[in-house]
């Protein structure tokens, strides 16, 4: 007896944030339907120009806003940034560079350091141990 497999569909919600776009802004053809596992995939090797717009000039969703910035999510809404921002606000904000910004950033740049220390930590101690290095999580 053969199953007839259907297609894995998503949300529009989810496909906007694996293709790092802000929903909202996205046609509204994109907004309402479902997409597909294959339209997705049809969408990030070959995008169409709409999608290419708003990767280049937005607007840009907090998780691509906070990127760009260098700083994390919760440090741009400690900033006081909670709507999504296009790529000219963006290159606006670094050129101001308002105190909030550098003082996030330079907490974003501790949280690498130790993030990196206590990665080296653990791989020396799985070292001592006689442990293969696990393979990086995506």
């Amino acid at each position: 007896m053969k199953s007839h497999q259907t297609p894995q569909t998503m949300k529009p919600a989810t496909a906007a944030k694996k293709l790092g776009v802000y929903l909202e802004a996205t046609p509204a053809a994109f907004q309402e339907g479902v997409v597909s596992r294959t339209e997705l995939n049809a969408l990030q090797t070959d995008p169409p120009e709409w999608l290419v717009e708003l990767r280049r000039n937005g607007p840009h969703p907090r998780p691509v806003v906070a990127a760009k910035l260098g700083v994390s999510i919760s440090g741009l809404a400690r900033g006081g940034v909670t709507e999504a921002l296009t790529t000219e606000q963006i290159e606006a904000l670094k050129k101001e560079a308002p105190e909030w910004l550098e003082r996030e950033r330079a907490t974003q740049a501790e949280v690498r350091k130790e993030a990196a220390r206590i990665k080296e930590k653990n791989q020396e101690k799985n070292a001592e141990r006689g442990e293969q290095p696990r393979p990086p999580r995506s």
